[in-house]
Order: C-alpha cells, then structure tokens, then sequence
C-alpha cells in the first residue's frame, strides 16, 4: 500500500496494529513493530512534549503493559474508522494484574478493563503518528492507586 490507503487496507492494518501486535508472543512483537511502523515513527500522548519515536517506542510502550498484566486482550469496539491517510478506533484493554506498579494496591490477579481512542496516520503502508487517549484514571483507580 503506497500513497492514501484504500479504506479496507487502512482498517485490515489497524487490526494488526492493535490486536495482532498486543496478542503477540514476545519474540514475535520486536519484528510486528519493525514491519508496522515507520522508522520515525511519533507515539503522541497528553503529558508528554517529546513524542517517542521509532518502532523500539512502539515495543517499549507495549512490553511496559504485558510485564504489568496477564491474559491481555485488546478488542475493537468501534471502527476502524479510515478516512484518507488516518484511521481511528476505540479500543478495550482487558487483563489481570500481576503486580509491580509503583503505588497500586489491588491485589495481584486482579481483573481490570479500560477503553481508549487512536489515530494513526499512514505513510507507505506503515504508521507514522500514533495519537493515543485512554482512560488511565479508571485503571488507576481499578489497581488502587491514590493520588
């Protein structure tokens, strides 16, 4: 896929872009994020002034969350939505707690489950921006997090 993606080919790589590369094993997820994105690839998220970039951003951001969790599963729960070089979607991450967040209190096992929104602009078949909002407080405030 070069130039503006067709509207199939945009939702078929957001599939992979969210589902496939979360579900993926750990060897496997190094060689997804190097085939999905561009290598100045920008993840933009509030509270954060310098984008991440590259598809070692892309690995770091979804390797912070497996090491956290058990049993992930992201599902699509509305679009993908494809409108010339952007596609966007909302998102449920669902998984158990395994422990190691500086300042969460809820037990290790716990089930949570929080939404979010993407948009991601294509270049050459790949991302190259990744805008990210998800409801952080409520899974803040599923592992006991004060503050």
């Amino acid at each position: 896929m070069t130039g503006t993606p067709d509207r199939a080919s945009a939702r078929q790589f957001y599939y992979r872009f969210l589902v496939e590369l979360w579900g993926a094993e750990p060897a496997r997820r190094a060689q997804l994020a190097a085939e999905l994105v561009t290598d100045d690839f920008a993840i933009r998220r509030g509270g954060h002034d310098d984008p991440a970039r590259g598809p070692k951003a892309l690995l770091a951001l979804v390797e912070q969350s497996a090491a956290l969790f058990d049993d992930i599963d992201v599902r699509i729960d509305q679009g993908p939505i494809a409108d010339g070089d952007m596609v966007a979607a909302r998102w449920t991450f669902t998984g158990s707690y395994r422990g190691g967040l500086p300042g969460a209190r809820a037990p290790e096992g716990t089930r949570v489950a929080f939404s979010g929104l993407d948009l991601v602009r294509l270049a050459d078949g790949r991302a190259a921006e990744y805008w990210v909002s998800s409801d952080a407080d409520h899974l803040m405030r599923q592992l006991q997090v004060e503050g």
